[in-house]
């Protein structure tokens, strides 16, 4: 490979690569390497030092019960967790349906039109749909926005977050007490709220929409099985969390969050939306819809700054439901309020008052010794929720079948405490459920485990991951996620934790994040490490917001402006609005570098207002900037701070650090660099790591005390965002060590220059470093076949499918072109494998060129072609059927089979169907 690229050795190669003056002088002080087996087994003695005990806290977390076929055949296997974002729809559609069959379960279930493929989690969820008001209520005047006092703890503190830099007023207070009016743009409540009261919001709603806001409902999937739905009670938008429908706890996360809402609003609904269209043949065919909204595209105006999404666990929830079916949910609600019945039952026949009904599955009991029930419950092996030094919650669950460990802790006799069913399980009017709910047949069909298990293979076959070929995708880093990494997320001991457990019930987990921690800051070269954001995106936010509170620390209230260069991921000027700074776009010169005089003009122009500069390294073009002390320096030079995307950090761990460089701070994508998976789009992690001046700025939480003495508000709903996953990234660099950290850089450096020097004769490259080569990942131009051929970079993209690959990153940073990166995961056969099939998707371009093939009748603007195409009895095209099967001798062997032909995308935004098709053809 160093001879097909030009390098005598791999010191050759990465001297003429990453730039001399940045060049990491040692090796990074981490741990010796250990192989798997003692990787797992010093995790479990961290493992071991977690006590799981049944917690009845509630506050948005519930145990629940993962059936076997769902946590063997989704969670725990790599052709579900290891699959990309579905833009590529054609080989996603098993994931699509399942997200379909997500989005059906939320409609239904809150009674609003449209739901959305999953978010962060249930606070964040809540901002998201803050931001959304701000935006449908842009009017002179309004920027209020009341937030219940009975909502959960975090959510309070993340909307809080979000509000401020946003120039947002919170109103915190009772429903009851309030007056809507004209300056409000919204209204949230919590529905059941987190003492476990249920109110009917319909009259609060009535007047928050009367006033011209928006009622938006915090809710409980579950509950509603049995409650009236929030849009039959008023509400525009629904937000919430699906982790109680078979997702564990995980101490945090990752879980589904959720958001519905009325048909008007779709438009400026921030996350991913799957749709119906139809493909080539007039086939109903499944797609991610109005992608206008998104990031990439509409950039510091996009409805979000959301990336990664939680898809595998919105997957996972799906299928509990399809499991279940309404019947079975609606009887595991009925069992788990039947609980809480009995439970205020006997606790008032013992002269203990609970708060007034109606409960769902949470009691308030008040007048007791707080500190004494706590330390009893523990002494019975449960945590029940303090909420005051009189008060106590407690929350029961899908997995409660005795009540008397809470009876116990309570002083009270046990005997006879399991929970049975009851005939006065329903609610009564007006907030009895009187709709339907999951009519479809896909919530019926699926009754027997034989049952499901084929369903869930059905879709996994349905869809390209990393078990079938590489995912060369350019910024993504699509690589191995090993099976000793993953097989830890399954232990009870991580899994099975609420987030807000006592801490002497942590210990496992705070020395695992401390050690990552700190891990993590050598890697980056920074002081400290925040693990809270829970996504890449959450960890621009967050990085951002504490720049933003460092330089009002300082005095510079006024730096408002961000330095943004034309070429950075969409979700960087995202990211930049919604910590309420002015985006200020940086040219790039025509090597695809930062223009170091733009940059210098700007600088110098806003120097009063500048914040800061965002950053990618590696530039996002692919290359090492030679000038990236100068451009921080220009930055500091007139007092901003420098952001530095993670995004490209494949390509320097153990090679050069961040902080080294003059970042300021950086964020980490674990779902790319780190290994955690990229579940089918979800989920990720995006801790950010700091230099010392800005670590008594990280992040803090209202219930577990985390971050500096002078933290920013909460960024996500969990004190260390989705904890379970971090044992992921824990173990590669356990058992990589410095030396494997730096070797596999290197080798995503040689992959990506292997594949620049085989393709370059094929398929120009369009920006290279001084020394002639790529970083981790190259570009790819095929905007001058157009001209000869009329074949375009999307056809190339559906061709591929057919010779089993996924396609690189299309169009993105520069239009027309392919990036590639192919990590460091890949042998020589694969990048071989993939390289033979661009050429030989070239030799069908030339002929395409040369008349030997039709201009619109080729394989290349048919593909991809389908099993039911290929062998139906009528062949309408001039090419034969085995050149568009079977275009090279792997596919032979293997054939990865495209479930649909070319989606049409603009058909499916303009007749937008997102919930389950009816069963006639649609």
């Amino acid at each position: 490979m160093l001879e097909a690229i030009g390098a005598r050795t791999m010191e050759d190669l990465i001297g003429r690569t990453v730039p001399a003056g940045i060049r990491l002088g040692h090796p990074l002080d981490l741990p010796d390497p250990v192989g798997e087996a003692e990787a797992l087994a010093e995790l479990a003695e961290l493992a071991a030092r977690n006590r799981v005990i049944r917690s009845h806290l509630g506050m948005g977390y519930q145990a629940c019960l993962t059936p076997g076929v769902i946590q063997r055949n989704i969670l725990e296997n790599p052709g579900w967790y290891t699959q990309y974002t579905p833009y590529q729809a054609e080989i996603a559609q098993g994931r699509l349906e399942a997200l379909l069959n997500f989005q059906t379960l939320v409609a239904d279930l809150t009674g609003l039109d449209v739901a959305n493929a999953s978010l962060l989690d249930e606070p964040t969820a809540a901002a998201e749909a803050m931001s959304m008001a701000q935006r449908l209520r842009d009017e002179p005047g309004r920027d209020r926005m009341f937030v219940a006092q009975t909502c959960h703890p975090q959510t309070v503190a993340v909307v809080a977050a979000r509000a401020e830099p946003l120039g947002i007023t919170l109103l915190i207070g009772d429903p009851a007490t309030v007056s809507p009016d004209a300056t409000w743009i919204g209204a949230l409540v919590q529905y059941p709220d987190t003492l476990g009261a249920v109110a009917d919001p319909t009259p609060f709603f009535d007047a928050v929409r009367a006033a011209g806001a928006l009622a938006i409902c915090a809710t409980d999937l579950l509950a509603l099985t049995l409650l009236r739905s929030p849009g039959e009670c008023g509400a525009d938008i629904a937000v919430g969390s699906a982790q109680r429908f078979g997702v564990p706890m995980g101490f945090g996360g990752p879980h589904a969050a959720f958001m519905a809402v009325r048909d008007a609003h779709k438009r400026q609904m921030p996350g991913r939306l799957v749709g119906l269209s139809r493909d080539a043949a007039g086939n109903p065919a499944l797609r991610l819809a109005l992608q206008t909204r998104e990031q990439h595209i509409r950039r510091d105006k996009a409805t979000s700054n959301i990336c990664t999404a939680q898809v595998l666990l919105a997957v996972m929830a799906s299928m509990y439901a399809v499991y279940h079916g309404p019947d079975g949910l609606r009887a595991i609600a009925r069992r788990v309020r039947s609980g809480a019945l009995d439970l205020a039952d006997r606790l008032r026949a013992a002269g203990i008052r609970v708060a007034s009904p109606p409960w769902f599955d949470t009691l308030c009991v008040e007048g007791v010794d707080a500190g004494a029930v706590i330390a009893a419950g523990v002494g019975q092996g449960i945590n029940l929720r303090r909420i005051d030094s009189a008060r106590v919650g407690i929350a029961l669950d899908e997995t409660t079948s005795d009540l008397g460990p809470i009876l116990r802790a309570f002083g009270l006799e046990g005997e006879d405490a399991r929970v049975r069913t009851r005939d006065d399980a329903e609610f009564a009017p007006p907030l009895a459920r009187t709709s339907p709910y999951l009519t479809h047949p896909v919530f019926h069909a699926h009754r027997t485990e034989t049952e499901l298990l084929r369903y869930i293979r059905k879709l996994e076959s349905r869809d390209l991951s990393l078990t079938t070929s590489m995912i060369p995708l350019g910024s993504c880093t699509m690589k191995l996620n090993a099976t000793a990494e993953m097989l830890p997320v399954s232990w009870p001991a991580f899994a099975q934790m609420h987030p807000f457990a006592p801490a002497d019930q942590t210990a496992g987990y705070r020395a695992l994040f401390d050690q990552l921690e700190r891990w993590l800051a050598e890697i980056t070269g920074f002081a400290a490490t925040s693990l809270q954001p829970n996504a890449g995106s959450q960890g621009e936010y967050a990085g951002l917001l504490v720049i933003r509170a460092w330089h009002r620390s300082r005095g510079d209230n006024g730096r408002d402006v961000c330095l943004i260069p034309v070429s950075a991921h969409g979700t960087n000027p995202a990211s930049a609005t919604m910590c309420g700074f002015r985006v200020v776009a940086i040219a790039c010169d025509a090597s695809g570098n930062v223009d170091l005089a733009d940059l210098r003009a700007k600088a110098a122009a806003h120097a009063s207002k500048l914040a800061a500069l965002m950053v990618t390294y590696p530039s996002t073009h692919g290359v090492f900037e030679e000038s990236i002390r100068e451009i921080c320096e220009i930055v500091h030079g007139q007092g901003g701070q420098v952001y530095m995307d993670g995004a490209n950090l494949n390509a320097q761990v153990g090679l050069c650090r961040p902080g080294d460089i003059g970042a300021d701070v950086c964020h980490l994508n674990l779902h790319k660099t780190f290994c955690i998976p990229h579940g089918g789009g979800g989920p990720g992690m995006g801790p950010i790591c700091v230099a010392a001046h800005l670590a008594p700025f990280l992040p803090t939480h209202p219930v577990v005390a985390t971050g500096g003495p002078h933290a920013i508000g909460a960024v996500s709903g969990a004190p260390w965002g989705s904890a379970s996953i971090l044992v992921i990234p824990w173990m590669y660099i356990r058992m990589m060590g410095a030396e494997g950290l730096r070797r596999a850089t290197e080798h995503a450096i040689l992959n990506a220059n292997y594949i620049a020097a085989r393709l370059a004769h094929h398929y120009p490259v369009l920006y290279r470093g001084t020394g002639g080569f790529v970083a981790h990942e190259c570009i790819l131009d095929l905007r001058p076949l157009k001209t000869g051929s009329g074949i375009e970079v999307e056809d190339v993209a559906k061709r591929l499918m057919d010779y089993g690959f996924h396609a690189p990153t299309m169009s993105w940073p520069v239009a027309g072109t392919l990036m590639v990166e192919p990590t460091e995961s890949e042998s020589k056969e694969e990048l071989d494998r993939f390289c033979d099939a661009l050429i030989g998707i070239k030799g069908e371009i030339d002929a395409v060129a040369s008349g030997a093939l039709d201009a619109r009748d080729n394989p290349l603007k048919q593909a991809p072609h389908t099993a039911r195409a290929v062998t139906a009895d009528h062949w309408p095209h001039g090419y034969p059927r085995e050149l568009a099967a079977y275009p090279s001798p792997w596919t032979r062997e293997h054939k990865f089979w495209p479930h649909v032909a070319r989606v049409d995308n603009v058909y499916g935004d303009r007749n937008l169907f997102c919930s389950c098709p009816p069963v006639v053809p649609f």
